[in-house]
């Protein structure tokens, strides 16, 4: 599962790198906003933290109206332009959740570290421990929590609940996950952030998600005639794929450079 699904992420982002490269110039302008902008309010005043937190808000924002709409990307189709308003009306709150979340975990990070490390011995270092481990844990959970909105609909706390559900059921497939994505992200440094870029990895995020859920939808339609563990060992992934890699089909380099040549 884990070959196919980089095989289809890939030829997802390249049958669509024109919308992947669009839709990281926001981000590029974005980051830019989140590098001066703060500094002309003064390093350490309200407004530099006013600004920054903004910035960092907006970019959620955006990074949420791209996992909505690269879902449709996922599932086959095309990420549609057009549709940029409506999209950005359903993205806007689960984008400021996120990114709210997200800024309260750093800020947590941020003062909790050095204040729970300074008191020394061994109850400061198990408490530094307990707050660094929880944020890993609910990071790799968290990042499923716009692609689970996304296609399923719900709630910040329905669509929360989903996110840690989803986590320890798949907790190896969440860590490679963010493995991946900080590939993606360390990759497109060196490619002006513009691909794969964050569009890319929101992408990926959608793929994978997509072809994970065929795993539930396989569940529920075998009744439990063995434990949950044993059943989930037994499900027969090439079967359940089987449609999605007709649809990506195999690729050579002449036809993706030339497709019009096949």
């Amino acid at each position: 599962m884990l070959s196919f699904f980089i095989k289809k992420a890939f030829f997802d982002g390249w049958d669509h790198l024109f919308t992947l490269v669009l839709l990281n110039f926001v981000f590029l302008a974005l980051t830019a906003a989140g590098i001066f902008l703060p500094g002309l309010c003064g390093a350490g005043s309200l407004g530099f933290f006013l600004v920054l937190g903004a910035v960092i808000l907006a970019a959620a924002v955006w990074w949420s109206l791209c996992v909505q709409g690269l879902m449709t990307v996922a599932d086959n189709g095309s990420f549609a332009f057009r549709e940029i308003l409506s999209l950005l009306r359903k993205a806007l709150l689960p984008g400021l959740q996120y990114g709210g979340l997200c800024l309260l975990i750093v800020l947590a990070l941020a003062e909790g570290l050095p204040f729970y490390l300074s008191r020394g011995g061994m109850a400061g270092a198990f408490a530094a421990g307990v707050l660094l481990w929880g944020s890993v844990f609910f990071l790799l959970a968290f990042q499923w929590y716009l692609p689970l909105r996304a296609r399923f609909g719900g709630g910040l706390r329905k669509n929360l609940r989903k996110c840690f559900v989803f986590f320890f059921d798949n907790a190896l497939f969440s860590v490679f996950m963010f493995f991946y994505s900080l590939v993606g992200a360390a990759i497109s440094v060196f490619l002006a952030l513009l691909v794969p870029g964050f569009a890319g990895i929101a992408l990926g995020l959608d793929d994978a998600l997509k072809l994970r859920a065929y795993k539930y939808d396989w569940l529920e339609t075998h009744p439990a005639a063995t434990p949950a563990e044993a059943r989930r060992r037994e499900i027969p992934w090439d079967e359940l794929l089987a449609e999605e890699k007709e649809l990506v089909g195999k690729r050579t380099l002449r036809n993706m450079i030339f497709p019009w040549k096949d």
